[in-house]
């Protein structure tokens, strides 16, 4: 299995730290706001990571955090707590935030058949962890304090920005973060916040040095190592296997994790880094909660669209390749996948067996840097290929279904799903009596005129006995 690292931006065989096992940590949501389905593509592409380790017969340990306190607005430090944030648009409180969206992100988890990770932490739950972090770091002399909290010094690390590959020395202000006048390096950040003088957060700790709230980037530092390490002697911690996130916290969320392990305890926090591109709509533009230019995955329901549709969409697009989406590609993506759902629906009497040659060859593709479109290619060769029995295709399809997590193994009960987030529009609707009436009236001609008009419009009649139902056409 060979796996594509960031920290030396090319493949590498992947050797697990010990035999058999696997740690895994991710990134997770800040829970200030519904999760966009940009943010639910890497918890696909961490969904098939770890189900193509646990193909390679590894015991996974996969643990991805919820931010619920510390991501403040900007990169900088600057800017507001996303969560306070939140809560004026809103009007509940920081807490009541946090529990609505954790409960909506559940939700679209399993919507997508993402299986459950081994834990799932609260930033909120590791505050005495992140302040033992900060006096660790402050007792080797990495950490200096402002106005509005204790930072990093990030010149006492010498490599620091080699994930990202930063030019920390011509870096301009502006260019990554804005420059705080009284920080000693631009690229310096908080370890711990400040709260303001003058109001009261809903989230406030005390602390060694005053009452504040912890940054962003210690917040999985203290997660990741407690919980694929099983202790909290973070001066004597050990790294784990893969650390996996969104291409967007390279440059400073995963730049500053690394450096706080590697003045923490000495050594790297992970043995590979792997990051999935975004997803962009129309003009290369990327999907933002902070303007507004989002989908969620309930949005994609409204339009007709099956959640799974969404993953087979992103299965059909390397991880590390950005995903261009558009409700045509979609609608594609719903076609694709129904026509291997019918195939799965199709009965037969016999037993079948896995196809060992398109076994391998799917196996090769997974195990390439996940390339689930190559795998996907192997599937639709598959379909395609009239020597292999109909029980023998089902029988590989299901097997692989491991990975691709598309629930073939209950393929009418999708079917019947899709069927139902199906909206008929009121024109269509009208065409459709309309052909029923000529056709019981034997006005064949017009009946087929109506038939078309319908087709044209994106939908097919199903006649039965003495009625008829409307259906979205997915073609062939």
């Amino acid at each position: 299995m060979r796996l594509f690292n960031s920290v030396s931006r090319k493949k590498e065989d992947f050797v697990p730290l010990k035999p058999g096992a696997v740690g895994i940590y991710a990134c997770g949501p800040t829970v200030y706001h519904y999760a966009h389905i940009g943010n639910l593509r890497a918890y696909i592409f961490e969904d098939i990571l770890r189900r193509v380790l646990e193909m390679n017969a590894y015991q996974v340990r996969h643990v991805t955090n919820l931010t619920d306190v510390g991501h403040l607005t900007d990169d900088g430090d600057a800017g507001e707590d996303k969560m306070e944030k939140a809560k004026r648009r809103e009007g509940k409180n920081s807490w009541e935030i946090a529990e609505y969206y954790i409960d909506a992100l559940k939700k679209d988890w399993q919507s997508l058949n993402l299986k459950e990770p081994f834990a799932r932490p609260r930033a909120t739950a590791y505050i005495d962890e992140q302040i033992e972090i900060v006096k660790i770091l402050e007792k080797k002399g990495y950490t200096y304090k402002i106005s509005d909290g204790i930072y990093f010094d990030t010149s006492k690390i010498k490599d620091y920005g080699k994930i990202a590959m930063l030019d920390v020395e011509n870096l301009q202000a502006g260019a990554r973060v804005e420059i705080n006048p009284e920080k000693k390096n631009k690229t310096d950040f908080a370890l711990w916040k400040f709260s303001p003088k003058d109001s009261k957060r809903d989230m406030e700790w005390d602390s060694p040095w005053g009452v504040g709230f912890p940054g962003w980037h210690t917040e999985c530092l203290a997660m990741s190592l407690h919980l694929l390490n099983g202790h909290k002697d973070y001066e004597h911690s050990e790294p784990f296997d893969i650390h996996c996130g969104g291409a967007d916290l390279l440059p400073v969320h995963h730049t500053n994790e690394i450096a706080q392990s590697e003045a923490l305890a000495g050594h790297k926090l992970a043995e590979y880094w792997l990051h999935n591109e975004f997803v962009v709509l129309a003009g290369d533009a990327k999907m933002s909660k902070s303007s507004g230019n989002f989908f969620t995955l309930s949005s994609l329901e409204e339009m007709g669209y099956h959640p799974l549709s969404y993953r087979y969409l992103c299965l059909g697009s390397h991880y590390r390749s950005k995903l261009n989406f558009s409700v045509q590609a979609l609608e594609g993506a719903q076609r694709a996948y129904m026509k291997i759902l019918n195939y799965m629906a199709l009965p037969t009497k016999e037993k079948g067996k896995v196809n060992q040659k398109y076994g391998r060859l799917f196996s090769d593709a997974l195990n390439d840097d996940l390339n689930v479109p190559k795998g996907l290619a192997v599937v639709w060769d598959l379909l395609k290929n009239e020597d292999v029995s109909l029980a023998d295709t089902q029988a590989t399809l299901l097997n692989w279904d491991a990975v691709l997590g598309l629930r073939l193994h209950e393929a009418k009960q999708v079917l019947q799903e899709i069927d139902e987030l199906q909206t008929v529009p009121d024109n269509v609707k009208e065409l459709a009596e309309k052909r029923w009436q000529a056709k019981k009236a034997r006005n064949w001609e017009e009946a087929d005129s109506y038939r078309d008009q319908v087709l044209s419009l994106g939908f097919v009649i199903e006649d039965m006995a003495d009625n008829y139902k409307i259906k979205k056409n997915y073609g062939e």
